[in-house]
């Protein structure tokens, strides 16, 4: 059969990846079509657009952006009349999935949703769209299926992939040799994947290098990202950045400093005590706290229903709160051990492993019962 998979950011070209290597063991003679990164290009497949050209972030970028943006659009609409697939899997990403959806639906598609929009912390009116447009949604959260029959909306949660992902990762035993990193305890920063995201938090953190002389700050970077970018930012200072290695660097670290995002859940399955910190411009901010319906911003304490993990958010996100925390985060050790203990009692809560294999065999069974195409 023939799958299109729609995903514009990295943790899509991630659970994308995984998803489509399952899928061709499910269907050993289906063709995919994708919108993702290196990732997913890298298990056999036809990479149509690079999540780099999608990614856009605040008003600004998208009025910025307007002409790429309807390009992208009318690209889509063409390449998929002209791929005919038996199923669009669309990953996340809402701001381009969901306005689609109605067209793939007009259209006759089969339409997946795999990773749910976040939905539950803001702009729920979209739920309408999603019950008319989209056959079958798969979420990652248990929290999510209570929420959607809220909605009399039937969802499937299969596992968490990121779960399935940390725990068959296996460590470069010689990770700390092969990147001159001493002994010296490390603190990974995760500064998202953004461009005005890395510039606005890595500017904050560096503030602090010179205040824990016995620590190494080690910038968890991504390929996709302009390395110009990171180096501009950090100039001439001592801290190192590695380029998409950071579950290695989640492994051999100490204590993470971590956007809100995937990440933090992430870090918190290697058992990596934490900080998150976010800052986004004032205006953006105003706007985020009259939608946001959600008590925290990362998934950790979100999946928790408590505060697990500090969160330094906007004007609490300054270089004396982060220094303060982090003094706690790698000299108390009974803090450390109530964090990484509250991860335990998380980890549970995900399922399952096998979530990527269980998603593929259930989207191929019913694409099989679902082939009505109607152009």
């Amino acid at each position: 059969m023939k799958y299109y998979i729609i995903s514009g950011e990295p943790s899509g070209d991630l659970h994308g990846a995984n998803l489509i290597r399952h899928l061709k063991l499910t269907d050993p003679f289906a063709e995919i079509f994708v919108w993702g990164g290196d990732k997913m290009k890298a298990e056999g497949v036809n990479l149509r657009k690079h999540y780099r050209d999608l990614s856009f972030m605040g008003f600004g970028e998208l009025v910025a952006h307007a002409g790429k943006i309807i390009n992208n659009v009318r690209f889509f609409r063409k390449d998929i009349l002209q791929f005919m697939p038996d199923a669009v899997i669309l990953i996340d990403y809402p701001g381009f999935n969901l306005r689609m959806a109605p067209w793939l639906k007009q259209k006759g598609f089969n339409v997946f949703y795999y990773i749910s929009p976040k939905i539950w912390a803001w702009n729920q009116s979209r739920i309408s769209s999603i019950k008319k447009y989209i056959d079958k949604m798969i979420v990652i959260f248990p929290f999510e299926v209570e929420f959607y029959k809220r909605f009399s909306y039937q969802v499937y949660f299969f596992g968490n992939p990121v779960k399935e992902e940390v725990m068959n990762f296996k460590p470069d035993p010689e990770f700390r040799k092969k990147n001159n990193l001493t002994e010296n305890p490390i603190v990974a920063v995760l500064p998202g994947s953004r461009k005005q995201e890395i510039q606005r938090h890595l500017s904050l953190i560096l503030a602090l290098q010179n205040d824990f002389p016995a620590t190494q700050f080690v910038i968890a970077g991504l390929s996709a990202i302009d390395k110009n970018i990171y180096q501009k930012t950090l100039k001439n200072s001592a801290i190192k950045l590695l380029v998409d290695a950071t579950y290695d660097l989640l492994y051999h670290a100490n204590t993470a400093v971590v956007a809100s995002g995937t990440a933090t859940l992430e870090t918190a399955l290697f058992n990596i005590p934490q900080v998150v910190c976010y800052r986004v411009n004032p205006v953006s901010a105003w706007i985020t706290r009259k939608v946001i319906k959600i008590p925290y911003v990362s998934l950790v304490n979100l999946l928790s229903a408590k505060e697990c993990v500090k969160e330094l958010l906007q004007e609490k996100f300054t270089p004396t709160g982060l220094r303060n925390e982090l003094m706690r985060l790698l000299g108390d050790t009974e803090y450390r051990k109530k964090m990484t203990g509250e991860y335990q009692v998380l980890k549970e809560k995900l399922g399952p492993e096998g979530a990527s294999a269980r998603v593929a065999e259930m989207i191929c069974q019913w694409t099989r019962e679902g082939k009505t195409l109607k152009i």
